[in-house]
């Protein structure tokens, strides 16, 4: 990966390429870790703490924890968007529906103009 999709990426993400749920690979990914590593991390956490702390750790921070966009950003109004959509997708259904209607509505005056009479006049004038 570039620098550029490297830096429009960077973000803490459940990997979607995981063995159970993404969170290592995630973080590894984050942190720029071999994945194995953080794997026998937490293999070693799990051995010294039982099973409930890190079981819930980790459910806890799969649920926390976005998961990785099915494509690489573009650019960074991507990012924005993909971020505001995880956390509220209510606002970003009504800000791709002020998009289209702002688009509609220079669609429709550019109609007004090119269907008026004076812009046939006009070009009827230039001809």
């Amino acid at each position: 990966m570039n620098d550029t999709g490297r830096q429009l990426r960077r973000g803490l993400y459940r990997s979607r390429e995981g063995a159970f749920l993404g969170v290592c690979r995630g973080l590894a990914e984050y942190f720029d870790f071999s994945v194995t590593w953080i794997r026998i991390f937490m293999v070693l956490i799990l051995v010294a703490t039982g099973i409930w702390p890190i079981l819930g750790i980790y459910l806890v921070a799969a649920l926390i924890m976005k998961p990785e966009p099915l494509r690489p950003f573009q650019s960074a109004d991507e990012r924005e968007f993909y971020d505001s959509y995880t956390t509220s997708r209510e606002s970003a259904a009504q800000r791709i529906k002020r998009r289209y209607q702002n688009l509609e509505r220079r669609i429709r005056r550019m109609e007004d103009t090119v269907t008026s009479r004076e812009f046939d006049w006009d070009r009827r004038m230039r001809s």
